[in-house]
């Protein structure tokens, strides 16, 4: 059976399916579709904690699904921006799971991670597929990718 490992950037999927279709990720469909005749490996969901009830129960959703749930705090600066991104963190598990993985899933349409992307074709001879919103994915990442699937209506929340 094939082995997958899987990595979603839960805020860059939040705000960049929010922006162009105006609805939710959803987070079932996406995982029976990317584990479906796969072996899971690992499962991260990174995310940012404001501690709400809201997101808690949005964070059990995605335990319930399978994930493992990481989370960072969120943190206001003085000068009103805010900090907390995983790129690190998911760039460093990515690493670590590619060798006893088949494949790699990412779920993000950010441009940093390119050059993971490439190190993990590249160097560890491993597929990589990539979920992004197509309008909102860096071409770099999606060139960079064994494969590129738009999230679209199919996997959007109704």
């Amino acid at each position: 059976m094939v082995k997958v490992a899987i990595f979603v950037d839960v805020q860059n999927v939040y705000y960049t399916v929010r922006e162009a279709y105006k609805s939710n990720f959803d987070y079932n469909k996406f995982w029976s579709e990317v584990t479906a005749g796969r072996e899971v490996v690992k499962a991260c969901a990174y995310a940012i904690d404001k501690g709400d009830q809201k997101q808690r129960e949005f964070q059990n959703i995605l335990r319930a699904i399978g994930f493992e749930v990481k989370l960072k705090p969120f943190i206001q600066r003085s000068d009103g921006s805010a900090k907390g991104d995983w790129d690190v963190g998911i760039t460093l598990d990515a690493m670590e799971y590619a060798e006893q993985s088949d494949v790699v899933v990412l779920v993000s349409g950010d441009g940093d991670f390119d050059l993971l992307v490439n190190k993990i074709r590249v160097v560890y001879g491993r597929k990589v597929e990539v979920y992004g919103v197509p309008q909102l994915t860096a071409s770099s990442l999606m060139s960079e990718a064994s494969e590129f699937i738009a999230i679209d209506k199919e996997l959007l929340l109704v």
